[in-house]
């Protein structure tokens, strides 16, 4: 009798082992939503043929702004947001032949600015027309909204920088962009 049951016992064993093993191996037949199933064939072609960058938008230049010490500060990027935000991106250079701490002076002189070490926090746009100047914005501790940990910059390397400000009016087509240190650049806004 023992027998009889530790064979029944082995048999059912086996069957949810099977099961298992089916369902197991379903599962992996499906590819995730949010990655492609990759074959044998598909790793040999890739493996086999050099493969190129993803095309990447042109870069368009808005506005060059020259600094001392061979520093320039490239916007190629001036977004608005819908919640009344302006972004600009772009890199900024050393051109000169060391490498280069970037100014202090950039950060500006605000009190909670200096707080968070080397940024472009001191960086302004000034709309002539309606007669205003608007300043990088910061978050509620004091922080710039802006890129923050600026330090030195090799010789002709670049480092990708952000800043934030107020949006001006959709009928300000046009500002000047100001950074302590660095010639004032004119900025066109769409």
């Amino acid at each position: 009798m023992d027998v009889r049951y530790a064979r029944k016992g082995l048999a059912s064993l086996a069957v949810v082992s099977m099961a298992l093993l089916v369902v197991g191996c379903a599962a992996e037949e499906k590819p995730k939503a949010d990655k492609p199933a990759t074959t044998a064939s598909s790793a040999q072609t890739s493996a086999s043929t050099p493969s190129t960058p993803p095309s990447e938008e042109p870069t368009e230049t808005l506005a060059v702004a020259k600094g001392q010490d061979g520093f320039e500060l490239t916007i190629n990027s001036a977004v608005r947001d819908a919640g009344g935000f302006l972004t600009l991106k772009g890199s900024l250079k050393n051109t000169s032949e060391k490498g280069r701490a970037v100014p202090d002076n950039v950060r500006g002189d605000e009190t909670e600015v200096l707080k968070h070490g080397t940024s472009l926090g001191g960086a302004t746009l000034v709309d002539g027309a309606g007669k205003k100047r608007y300043y990088v914005l910061r978050d509620t501790d004091g922080r710039p909204l802006t890129t923050t940990g600026l330090g030195i910059v090799s010789a002709g390397r670049s480092v990708d920088v952000f800043l934030q400000f107020p949006a001006p009016p959709p009928s300000t087509t046009e500002v000047s962009f100001q950074l302590p240190t660095f010639e004032p650049a004119t900025l066109k806004l769409s």
